[in-house]
């Protein structure tokens, strides 16, 4: 961890909240913050559940995915967000 980073430890839950939330703002101004909470989430889950790594795609396991216009982004629990 460098001087400038913090770590947080939050529930499934919690992080949900923060991307559900997220998810309200412009999609040009959080969608890179989304995406590295979300890969987190992505390295830690299979430790947590004891299951296999999502694919990395994005489109089944609830992770960001853009439109052609750039207007849609997923949470963490799977449901789509519409932004912008």
């Amino acid at each position: 961890m460098t001087p400038d980073t913090i770590a947080l430890t939050l529930t499934i839950e919690e992080v949900n909240l923060i991307l559900e939330s997220l998810g309200e703002l412009p999609f040009r101004r959080v969608f890179q913050l989304i995406g590295r909470i979300q890969a987190a989430a992505r390295d830690q889950m299979p430790l947590l559940a004891g299951m296999e790594r999502p694919p990395a795609d994005g489109a089944a396991d609830g992770t960001a995915v853009g439109t052609a216009e750039g207007t849609a982004v997923g949470t963490a629990d799977g449901t789509a967000v519409e932004v912008g």
